[in-house]
């Protein structure tokens, strides 16, 4: 080190100078000039380096469990790699996406495909699967079922992968046999906690009455939050069995689970909660007209109704329509003297007090809850019919709701018919609780309407939400018939400038997206 460099005695002296400044140290001159400042870092860092005593090397880690499920045929693997990778086609100037399909849209679905497959993820591609699970939540649940124990072992290693130990799944080779009591509760009493959650949903799977009185015993010394995560789990199998675990759980110190069991309860229309629920309902509504309850009492509070309201709310309103909601639907049949579901939607019911649409609205949010088609489909009535004239409800986030009660064929056929009706403008979120692929009806009526929004010369990105669900959703093997689409015309007199060629470019990139999935489910199919 030259007379410079010695100007700078150690490595906390150097920061100080380069934070104050080298003209305000010693009055400036060779010693604090920044080429000496700079020669000296140089010299200190390799200094500092050279002279780093290696720490001693930690116990081996275990290795990772055995994971027997079989890994994806070769090419499906490559495939894999190359959709975390993301390696889409280059976008377009002016924001245009161009013909190429986005890789990173299809992951889902590939991760879904392999989940029903049964396969686990190519050892190479795990730490890839974990960093794209945490860069989206939406793949979270199958990507770390394709990670399995694997990616739970990698995840202790790594901080940035920890949310895989509260979310994951387990992996089909962590959980010990469910007919094993003694391993079972072992890993209930010591396990992670996506362990402890895999080893619920196996449990319930098995025996759905075993998994409450698995959590019976340590639900006391639970956490809250945790309480409320494996109270939720009871929704798969929910049933009568569940009943005495559920009314003891609306004692809970939580109010958040209290609302929890409440809600379970009142989806179990023979259950105790719904009889009290019902009982209340009926004393407020009937043929007469509707009398909102007066008070908020010690009981209805007991049962998951929540006193204070929202914003714009009045309370009476609030109060009337949580025990609507949780009443049991069969419960008005009897009190409208027998008529149906659809009859009783269609009665102006204290129309002149204005209760209607608060009952209405009680009404869907209660089919919903137990999953009722017939009230479901009276609540919807015909696709045909104006959103704002609907029996139940003109909200379409409500009526995508009440669609997912009823099987999947009926809900293609009332979107479809909807879409004829009333196009695309306010389809997408009805499209997005339709099956995939999307029956032929419904594949058509979609494909139609963009063609009619194409000769109609709107620009193609007006419905780029509707044609991502198509990338998505259509039958690949839909992709032949459009091909006639992909043929730039020329622009009609009354068109967007250029119109016609973004349509053709967005119907290109459809058809080459159904070709491409129809390529990964052939990928992955065993040989």
């Amino acid at each position: 080190m030259d007379k410079g460099d010695e100007g700078y005695g150690d490595w906390e002296e150097l920061v100080a100078a380069a934070l104050l400044g080298t003209e305000r140290r010693r009055g400036g001159g060779p010693a604090g000039s920044p080429e000496a400042l700079l020669d000296a870092a140089a010299v200190l860092a390799v200094r500092r380096r050279a002279g780093l005593r290696p720490a001693e090397a930690g116990p081996r880690p275990e290795p990772a469990p055995r994971d027997p499920r079989p890994v994806p045929p070769e090419a499906a693997g490559r495939r894999l790699a190359q959709l975390l990778a993301g390696r889409s086609g280059p976008v377009n100037g002016g924001g245009r996406r161009g013909t190429a399909p986005d890789l990173t849209e299809l992951l889902p679905q590939w991760l879904a495909a392999a989940g029903r497959y049964g396969y686990r993820a190519p050892a190479a591609l795990v730490p890839a699967l974990l960093d794209a699970a945490r860069a989206r939540t939406d793949l979270r649940p199958q990507a770390l079922a394709l990670a399995g124990t694997r990616g739970l072992w990698l995840a202790r290693m790594n901080p940035d992968w920890r949310f895989a130990l509260r979310g994951g799944s387990g992996g089909a080779g962590e959980l010990p046999a469910v007919t094993d009591r003694e391993a079972v509760e072992r890993l209930w009493q010591e396990g992670l906690f996506a362990e402890r959650v895999a080893l619920l949903g196996a449990v319930r799977a098995h025996e759905a009455a075993a998994a409450p009185r698995l959590l019976a015993t340590t639900w006391a010394t639970e956490r809250a939050e945790d309480r409320l995560m494996f109270l939720d789990s009871l929704r798969v199998g929910l049933s009568a069995q569940d009943e005495p675990f559920l009314e003891a759980a609306l004692g809970d110190r939580s109010r958040n689970v209290r609302a929890t069991a409440a809600e379970l309860l009142s989806a179990l229309p023979a259950s105790a909660l719904a009889g009290r629920m019902a009982e209340r309902a009926l004393a407020c509504v009937g043929p007469e007209g509707v009398t909102p309850p007066a008070e908020c009492d010690a009981g209805m509070l007991r049962d998951g109704v929540v006193k204070r309201p929202p914003a714009g709310r009045g309370e009476r309103a609030w109060w009337l329509g949580q025990l609507v909601e949780a009443a049991p639907l069969s419960c008005w049949r009897e009190r409208f003297g027998g008529l149906g579901p659809a009859e009783i939607v269609a009665l102006p019911v204290a129309e002149g007090d204005g209760w209607t649409e608060e009952l209405h609205a009680a009404w869907c949010r209660a089919a919903v809850r137990q999953r009722d088609a017939p009230w479901s489909r009276a609540l919807l009535g015909p696709a045909s019919a104006p959103p704002a004239a609907g029996p139940g409800t003109a909200s379409l986030a409500e009526r995508a709701k009440l669609l997912e009660t009823l099987p999947h064929a009926e809900r293609a056929e009332w979107v479809a018919e909807f879409i004829r009706a009333h196009g695309l403008s306010e389809a997408f979120q009805l499209l997005g609780v339709c099956g995939v692929p999307w029956a032929g009806t419904l594949g058509r009526a979609v494909v139609d309407a963009l063609d009619t929004a194409r000769d109609a010369g709107s620009y193609p990105w007006s419905f780029s939400g509707v044609m991502g669900l198509a990338e998505r959703c259509l039958d690949p093997a839909e992709a032949g018939r459009l091909e006639a689409l992909t043929t730039a015309a020329e622009d009609l007199p009354d068109a967007a400038p250029g119109a016609a060629a973004y349509w053709a470019e967005a119907f290109q990139r459809l058809v080459s997206t159904l070709r491409l999935r129809a390529a990964m489910l052939a990928e992955l199919t065993p040989a």
